[in-house]
């Protein structure tokens, strides 16, 4: 199921149609019983003993999706399950308090992996010095049904091209964002829903670092550099390997957004390049790539390409 999205998955999104161009749009944001049902999620799983061929009884034990019946995971003896409904509640404060909105979610790979994406409600938005180019905060839960763990974190979004960035969390952070499913998982994303003041200041922060590259005007000789680095293009087969620097070299000069004053010719409009083809043009479909933008290899390659520019433009 490398593409991502099966027959069994589905999802909503509000306003504008999901990245795979599949499920339901709606105009408003939906509330928590509503959201669960357009993000088709109206399904729990269960844990079932495993066996050996011969009959003999195994120490894992298999996760069965109980709408499809489907077997989706096989997981330890102590992995305990974190239901749909369940997880939507971790949103339910933000939603009461007008403080976040639900934007998105649906699951994928057949349900081994539910998202749930809300806009953050606030008018502070990120503008990077001379453009409109805005970016705007995002919590993202991410659940998994075949044993790996809960993750909750902040992402930024671009407006412009609705790009996702990825936030470079700190050790510190990055502990507090993972749980584990045990028996008090549910307790632990109540502890995360305390810490979300450390998460606005590392957006904050993070805000900053968008400006400071966005104060940092490069040549193509730098900008070539820098995508063989993020795209460890010295390991890929020439035609390939100059295929996608043509490719990004295009998108660094006339890419989404990357024509907004105060963004050309920038290490911002370089970064913006490098997430851009990650979000629309690396993998072979569209429905691959969103999952591999936030669970897979593009999500480390997407922090790797916000450190190398810090590194390589501003010395950070």
């Amino acid at each position: 199921m490398a593409h991502g999205f099966t027959e069994s998955d589905t999802m909503f999104s509000v306003g504008k149609k999901p990245w795979h161009e599949l499920g339901t749009v709606l105009e408003n944001a939906p509330l928590i019983d509503d959201a669960i049902k357009h993000a088709g999620l109206c399904w729990d799983v269960a844990t079932e003993p495993t066996f050996t061929m011969q009959g003999e009884g195994l120490k894992t034990r298999a996760v069965r999706r109980m709408d499809t019946g489907d077997i989706i995971g096989e997981v330890g003896p102590n992995w305990q399950p974190l239901q749909n409904d369940k997880a939507f509640s971790f949103f339910q404060p933000f939603l009461d308090s007008g403080l976040a909105s639900l934007e998105t979610a649906g699951s994928i790979w057949g349900g081994k992996q539910v998202f749930i994406l809300a806009k953050i409600n606030s008018p502070d938005q990120v503008i990077v010095p001379q453009s409109d180019d805005k970016i705007e905060a995002y919590v993202l839960l991410s659940n998994s049904h075949e044993g790996g763990s809960v993750r909750v974190g902040f992402t930024p979004i671009r407006v412009v091209c609705n790009n996702t960035l990825t936030m470079a969390h700190s050790d510190k952070a990055s502990k507090l964002i993972r749980v584990r499913h045990s028996a008090s998982v549910e307790v632990n994303l109540q502890n995360i829903r305390e810490t979300m003041n450390l998460y606005n200041q590392q957006f904050e922060a993070t805000a900053d670092q968008f400006r400071l590259l966005a104060s940092v005007y490069i040549n193509q000789a730098d900008v070539k550099k820098y995508f063989t680095e993020v795209f460890r293009l010295k390991d890929e087969e020439a035609t390939r390997k100059q295929r996608t620097m043509e490719q990004l070299v295009e998108l660094f000069e006339t890419g989404r957004g990357n024509h907004l004053e105060g963004v050309t010719g920038t290490a911002w409009a370089a970064y913006n390049a490098a997430t851009e083809f990650m979000q629309y043009y690396s993998g072979r479909t569209n429905e691959s790539r969103i999952g591999s933008l936030w669970f897979g290899p593009n999500e480390k390659r997407n922090r790797h390409a916000l450190q190398t520019a810090l590194n390589s433009f501003t010395g950070g």
